[in-house]
């Protein structure tokens, strides 16, 4: 469903209500990847948990018809480059849209948890480290962390902060070698990811959506 009023968030989205009754059901916000919109990652929706809010969000920048991105990249080189100011002003956009739903939807503000693919990983390890006291989980599908956001994480709130890697091993647009590195990082910290490669390429398989749904529900269950 789309939501369509005067004050609607800045952010355009698609959204699930949850199956079931939930007075204040957590909220899952999905992230996409470089290229891709709302739609994409909205058609996991039927096998996410029933008793969540899922809210698939439309990045700010418009690169052509249908396609959007949180922030420029060029991969020309072999390695992406990226924009340092536009990724940090979605950042932002994407912190004021949480509190922009609170009108329009009710969910527990102590449960919100986010899942990115490829560009949306990326936004979901810079969002939740920086920022643990609002985002108590990440599920990180096919990204990386970068590194010009480190000194800006939360270091110390940060180890409460739940996360779940998943990455392909033959991934040739963000090799697997980034999954490793952040997970290594995020060991120093403290946190313990709950890490899954798979015989896969720049993508999301069944198996990773399985496994994907159990974290979560496993996440849901321990949030007090």
């Amino acid at each position: 469903m789309i939501l369509n009023t005067a004050n609607k968030p800045s952010l355009e989205y698609l959204y699930r209500e949850p199956k079931v009754t939930v007075e204040q059901p957590p909220l899952l916000i999905l992230l996409h990847g470089v290229g891709s919109n709302e739609k994409d990652l909205f058609s996991l929706a039927p096998h996410l948990p029933d008793s969540f809010l899922i809210v698939s969000a439309r990045g700010p920048i418009t690169l052509g018809a249908n396609s959007y991105a949180w922030y420029q990249v060029d991969f020309s080189t072999g390695k992406p480059v990226y924009d340092p100011a536009q990724e940090k002003a979605s950042r932002a956009k994407i912190l004021s849209f949480i509190d922009e739903l609170k009108p329009h939807h009710k969910f527990d503000s102590s449960r919100v948890y986010f899942a990115g693919f490829s560009q949306g990983a990326i936004m979901s390890y810079s969002l939740g480290l920086t920022h643990p006291e609002k985002i108590k989980a990440i599920g990180v599908m096919s990204g990386r962390l970068l590194e010009e956001v480190k000194p800006e994480i939360a270091k110390e709130k940060a180890k409460s902060l739940k996360v779940f890697i998943s990455h392909g091993t033959r991934d040739g647009v963000l090799p697997i070698h980034y999954a490793n590195q952040a997970q290594t990082y995020l060991k120093e910290l403290g946190i313990t990811p709950v890490f899954k490669q798979y015989n896969e390429g720049h993508g999301i398989n069944a198996a990773m959506l399985q496994d994907l749904v159990a974290w979560l529900k496993e996440v849901n269950a321990g949030v007090k």
